[in-house]
């Protein structure tokens, strides 16, 4: 029982990494200069309501979902996941046919963490906001204020003297209080 019970976790992780592998493209997979497989960051968001939250992140932001998949409580603890919780995942990236960065929204149902302070981003160390370069700042705050979205204090604003000009900046907040950095121009 015991060896049919480590050949079921033995397949399981494998097919994780036949998955894993198969995200990477081979273009990605090899950089001489550098000891990362991909110069692509993916990035984990454990958020409180994943259908909420992916609805921002399609409509307030124009992320585009992508298959996204489980994490079953045992892998999870034994990897370091977590401390047994399974994990659904939904995965969105910046859009497009290349590689790109993937946004990972995860949930763990009803067992809830407790909130980070995100007032500002010097409110605690860590990881403190996430940052999209648009094409056009003002169709993406009309696509977020569509969504019920507004930006955070006076902004938008342009950059300070000392960075380039012409390139304006407008904060928001996802439905956890993460804070979501809009950079570009307002043609």
């Amino acid at each position: 029982m015991k060896k049919l019970f480590q050949l079921k976790i033995r397949t399981a992780q494998l097919l994780v990494l036949a998955a894993l592998t198969s995200i990477i493209p081979a273009e990605l997979s090899s950089h001489a200069d550098s000891p990362n497989a991909s110069p692509i960051v993916d990035i984990g968001i454990v958020v409180r309501d994943l259908d909420k939250s992916a609805s921002f992140y399609k409509e307030a932001l124009g992320l585009t979902e992508a298959p996204g998949f489980e994490v079953n409580g045992d892998y999870a603890k034994r990897i370091g996941l977590s401390d047994g919780k399974s994990l659904d995942i939904r995965v969105f990236t910046l859009g497009g046919d290349d590689p790109t960065t993937k946004i990972k929204l995860m949930s763990f149902g009803c067992d809830i963490g407790k909130p980070s302070d995100n007032q500002y981003i010097h409110s605690q160390l860590g990881f403190s906001y996430l940052t999209l370069h648009v094409p056009d700042l003002n169709v993406a705050l009309e696509r977020a204020q569509k969504a019920g979205v507004a930006p955070l204090a006076d902004g938008p604003l342009e950059l300070p003297k000392n960075l380039p000009q012409g390139i304006y900046l407008a904060l928001v907040r996802d439905p956890d209080g993460n804070i979501i950095e809009l950079v570009g121009p307002m043609p």
